[in-house]
């Protein structure tokens, strides 16, 4: 699944995530429900970064990490505590990069076409109350790079949700 959002073809990596941060600060000053700002990141997210399959939330309930708004094909709905690249960044408060997730213990395999992932907890008061998860199918899809530049978009809005 891939789309590009008109007129931005042309944009370097670089600029594309500045946009992508331009975008949500907007977002975030403009609408007030959780949802439908996670619903927006996610399509722009979807829009703007090339090789993704998947992008989209978990939300913290209970044990659980639980589907949130998402850009991709049907996902699991529920994540233990326990396993997984999700819970893992979960667990730790920290984003977990993983080049290929078939080599990840306890790796939960909702899309057989992705191969690696990105994930970024979403943190307030010293909490995990979700995460922003990114697949592709590309091994090696994502650097430390995309790991800092991600990190910079969730901490314009993590305090924005829920």
């Amino acid at each position: 699944m891939s789309f590009t959002l008109k007129g931005t073809e042309n944009l370097s990596v670089k600029e594309k995530y500045d946009f992508i941060k331009l975008f949500i600060k907007g977002q975030v000053r403009d609408e007030s429900d959780s949802l439908a700002l996670m619903a927006n990141i996610s399509a722009i997210i979807m829009a703007l970064v090339s090789d993704l399959n998947w992008a989209g939330f978990y939300l913290v309930q209970g044990d659980q990490l639980v589907l949130g708004p998402f850009q991709g094909l049907p996902a699991c709905t529920r994540l233990d505590y326990d396993k997984g690249v999700c819970a893992k960044a979960w667990r730790d408060k920290e984003p977990v990069l993983v080049e290929d997730v078939h080599a990840f213990p306890g790796h939960v395999a909702c899309d057989s076409a992705s191969n690696s992932e990105l994930v970024i907890p979403l943190i307030k008061d010293g909490q995990v109350y979700g995460v922003l998860d990114l697949d592709s199918p590309k091994p090696a899809r994502f650097t430390k790079d995309d790991q800092e530049e991600f990190v910079q978009i969730v901490e314009i809005f993590q305090d924005h949700l829920i």
